[in-house]
């Protein structure tokens, strides 16, 4: 099972207004398999499967098989993909 990516609905918007792209792309550029999650835009009140994953409501979120996740700006997350460390991130619930 691949790992799940919760990000915004907004898959088709590829610029800075969209702060999951960047983590999406790591990962295909990583070629590593994952799974779209899509969760609601606004309000950030909508995002329960989120909140009870990461204990906070922002995106992207990367869910791993077993449950754990992994959380931080995407800029720091899309950085950490592409250095390898992905996994070294399991259960990190950096915000």
């Amino acid at each position: 099972m691949p790992i799940k990516l919760h990000r915004c609905p907004m898959t088709f918007v590829h610029s800075g207004i969209d702060h999951c792209y960047p983590v999406q792309k790591a990962l295909d550029d990583q070629g590593i398999d994952y799974e779209i999650v899509k969760e609601p835009v606004l309000p950030r009140s909508r995002r329960k499967d989120v909140e009870r994953l990461s204990g906070q409501r922002l995106l992207p979120v990367i869910e791993f098989e077993d449950g754990s996740v992994y959380r931080e700006e995407s800029a720091d997350m899309a950085t950490a993909i592409r250095a390898g460390q992905l996994d070294s991130k399991r259960g990190a619930r950096t915000i």
